[in-house]
């Protein structure tokens, strides 16, 4: 794993779906430039753990509506009480001490399964993030760098139906907190005519259906534009 200061940082962002040319002998000569993974859901640990491991790099995710603690952590074999990485679910977490990371799990609730939220509760976990941010804001200048979720923000990249349906409170934090990037997952894309990557303000937003590859220049950390 490289160093942040002077080089482009390079994230892997993945979601979704488990893909052979992320889980195979090559994977760590294919990514052995990434700095950090992230997961945007729905991936089992198994999955994760691999591609973590295998390029050295750390993981930082949130859980998908079709995933929970206990499934991962049955499937690990281990107690429910370790983690797979950096949950980012209502946290705000640091990469090599400058890259602020936070995320909110889940999806809108549609059939009351687990990890899906009402909008309401959704305003609710972004509530929670306010401290952090805005010590954030005091200490850095910034009050966050990417935002990792689930779902898509209202009425970008998601669907009509019940449980794509984006969220509300997404498409407002973008605008007020001005993150470099939103990664979400969640919409699964099956058209090369779908569209996976907005720009809104700010903020580019991506769908990370798969994979995605971000290049992140250091220095847009601190652009004045963003305060």
């Amino acid at each position: 794993m490289t160093e942040m200061a002077g080089k482009q940082l390079k994230i892997l962002s993945i979601s979704d779906v488990e893909l052979s040319l992320l889980y195979c002998s090559q994977t760590a000569e294919r990514f052995s430039d990434v700095d950090l993974v992230i997961s945007c859901g729905d991936l089992p640990a198994s999955y994760l753990d691999y591609i973590s491991s295998s390029i050295n790099a750390p993981l930082y995710y949130v859980f998908g509506n079709h995933q929970n603690w206990n499934e991962i952590h049955q499937e690990r074999g281990e107690n429910p009480s370790l983690s797979i990485g950096y949950d980012l679910h209502r946290h705000c977490r640091q990469y090599n001490g400058q890259l602020l990371i936070a995320g909110i799990e889940g999806s809108i609730c549609y059939n009351q399964g687990p990890k899906q939220y009402t909008q309401f509760q959704m305003w609710m976990n972004i509530f929670a993030l306010f401290p952090v941010l805005f010590w954030n804001k005091l200490r850095y200048g910034r009050f966050l760098d990417i935002f990792v979720t689930h779902a898509s923000p209202w009425k970008i990249h998601d669907q009509e139906d019940s449980a794509h349906i984006g969220i509300k409170a997404f498409r407002w934090f973008d605008r007020v907190f001005k993150p470099l990037y939103h990664l979400h997952g969640h919409i699964h894309v099956y058209r090369t005519s779908t569209v996976t990557e907005t720009m809104y303000y700010q903020t580019r937003i991506v769908n990370t259906y798969g994979y995605r590859e971000i290049f992140l220049d250091p220095s847009m950390l601190h652009r004045k534009e963003r305060r």
